[in-house]
């Protein structure tokens, strides 16, 4: 979650009152008492918002908001001056300042615009990640969806196995797109112009297999839930995995140990597929995935169908991050679509179970902490015993803003 303020005040009293109050607000100030001072973290890669004074000795606000805004222009510029005039409020705006605030403001009304700011620039910068990932990234950064470490282990470990070669077990429970993840393995081989043939194997004959493998000479075979693929096909396949053939990619969202171990499927198989594996975690293992994740189906959705995608609330977020998501991506792609095409709310019909349960009363317990210290983060995380980073990374899961509760 970014909470950097980069607050630029000449006035070194003003500059240290600004830092205490933010630093008791949550955030994470860095103070500097000059534009030139301030100039070099004023980047497109800066991770958080602007706090400067507009009349300081040398260059002043004004100067350093055009000079912020060739940098980036979606870096948000918060402005302070004493003087109180209407038209340095209505030039600052106008020059693209986030907000214009007068000296000495309300800690509570400053925090808020804060907060409001860092809003903003977290989703431009979550943006600017998923467009250069579809625009610039390989097959695994375009088609597989979010930031968390679990997923970049995810990319590593595709990337990695794609270059071998060699047969591949892709496992994941239901819904974690355990094909997609198969087209990647062979869009990063390198036989990735090749052929790229899909199977369902429930019920795929000895002569369908043939044929398919035929088809897919020298590039992939995909072959999905492998689990439920007949026996005598089983052996075939076993068969001819013994000589040069195209890529096995074997999708599975079964227990193929335990059908081994009951003798439910071929150990021969098994054991020539099973070398190599590739594990989808699931979004109860990733939850920090799920915004990122709906925010592209939403727009994915809308696009398709001609409209103007939705605003996505804290609450929505909120709401999406209390379910347990069984049926994971596709599930949640099914949400997205409907909220896209204004079908329904995320949370419609759906029985909580008892992760969604526990994640309301984690909600409850948040916000009411939040109540109870007036919307001073620091304070409710201490009351709750927990870590600062863990504290506002819960915030953030559950779509919490502190300042929601500062005027209660």
């Amino acid at each position: 979650m970014i909470r950097s303020v980069l607050v630029v005040e000449d006035d070194a009293a003003v500059r240290e009152a600004l830092g205490q109050t933010l630093d008791l607000g949550g955030f994470e100030p860095t103070l500097c008492g000059s534009f030139v001072a301030a100039k070099d973290m004023i980047t497109r890669d800066f991770q958080g918002v602007i706090l400067s004074d507009i009349r300081m000795s040398g260059r002043d606000g004004f100067y350093l908001l055009d000079y912020a805004r060739g940098q980036d222009a979606e870096l948000p510029v918060i402005l302070l001056t004493g003087e109180g005039d209407i038209p340095m409020a209505v030039k600052a705006m106008g020059a693209g300042a986030f907000d214009f605030l007068e000296k000495p403001c309300a800690a509570k009304d400053l925090l808020a615009v804060l907060e409001r700011a860092l809003a903003s620039r977290e989703l431009v910068i979550e943006n600017r990640s998923l467009k250069e990932q579809l625009v610039q990234g390989d097959p695994a950064a375009r088609m597989i969806f979010g930031k968390s470490a679990a997923v970049d282990t995810l990319r590593s470990h595709v990337r990695a196995v794609a270059a071998t070669g060699a047969d591949v077990l892709v496992t994941g429970a239901p819904g974690t797109g355990v094909p997609k993840c198969a087209e990647v393995i062979h869009l990063l081989s390198p036989n990735a112009r090749k052929p790229f043939e899909k199977r369902s194997a429930a019920a795929l004959s000895v002569e369908e297999l043939e044929r398919a493998l035929d088809k897919a000479e020298g590039g992939s075979l995909f072959l999905d839930e492998i689990s439920l693929l007949p026996q005598e096909t089983q052996f075939a396949l076993a068969q001819r995995l013994e000589t040069p053939a195209p890529r096995i990619l074997a999708g599975c969202t079964r227990d193929l140990d335990e059908m081994v171990s009951k003798g439910e499927f071929s150990s021969d198989l098994y054991y020539r597929l099973e070398g190599v594996r590739v594990y989808i975690p699931g979004l109860r293992e990733r939850p920090e995935d799920i915004p990122i994740i709906f925010r592209q189906y939403v727009a994915q959705a809308a696009e398709q169908a001609g409209v103007t995608a939705p605003e996505i609330t804290p609450d929505t977020i909120a709401r999406l991050m209390a379910q347990d998501w069984p049926g994971n991506a596709r599930a949640l792609m099914n949400a997205a679509m409907r909220f896209a095409l204004g079908l329904g709310d995320v949370s419609e019909d759906q029985t909580l179970g008892l992760a969604e349960q526990m994640a309301q009363v984690e909600r409850s317990l948040l916000i009411e902490a939040l109540r109870k210290h007036a919307g001073q983060a620091t304070a409710a995380a201490k009351a709750l015993k927990l870590p600062r980073k863990t504290f506002y990374d819960k915030l953030t899961r559950h779509g919490i803003r502190p300042e929601d509760f500062r005027s209660e």
